[in-house]
């Protein structure tokens, strides 16, 4: 398959997928049908097969040698190394959200540095200890602990 025509089924994948992910997001969060649609989303994109490096450039607006240095740095998570690299296509999504809204605000350079940053924070925020110890924190429930 060229990369034009894999690029463009892709860019079909994640176009769908936007549009679930905006009728999911203008539904409350305690609706089920917006767990229901996010659940959809998260299965469509594991089951998605991986992408070529040359391919996702095509996505993020990169050079494939850009694109395969993010993912050395793991930016960019490896599906597979052998017998060519081939990109997680969730990562791909996560990080194209953040390129585009990075890229609407101006900022062309030292991409990866602030999508490193962005990505760093985001799995912070997803760990379930440090929301267990927020909502403690907002209900007054937390204890202060002070470093002998």
């Amino acid at each position: 398959m060229s990369v034009a025509t894999e690029a463009a089924h892709i860019r079909d994948l994640f176009d769908t997928i936007e549009e679930l992910e905006a009728v999911a997001s203008s539904l409350s969060e305690d609706d089920e049908r917006r767990h229901r649609l996010d659940g959809v989303v998260a299965k469509t994109l594991r089951q998605a097969p991986p992408v070529r490096p040359v391919v996702a450039g095509e996505l993020l607006d990169l050079t494939e040698k850009t694109v395969k240095a993010w993912a050395r740095e793991g930016v960019l998570a490896i599906h597979s190394q052998e017998p060519r690299m081939l990109l997680d296509t969730v990562r791909l999504h996560e990080v194209l959200h953040l390129v585009s809204d990075l890229r609407r605000a101006g900022k062309t350079r030292g991409l990866i540095d602030e999508v490193h940053r962005r990505l760093s924070d985001q799995s912070l925020l997803d760990r379930q200890d440090l929301a267990n110890s927020l909502d403690e924190m907002r209900s007054g429930r937390g204890r202060v602990v002070r470093p002998v």
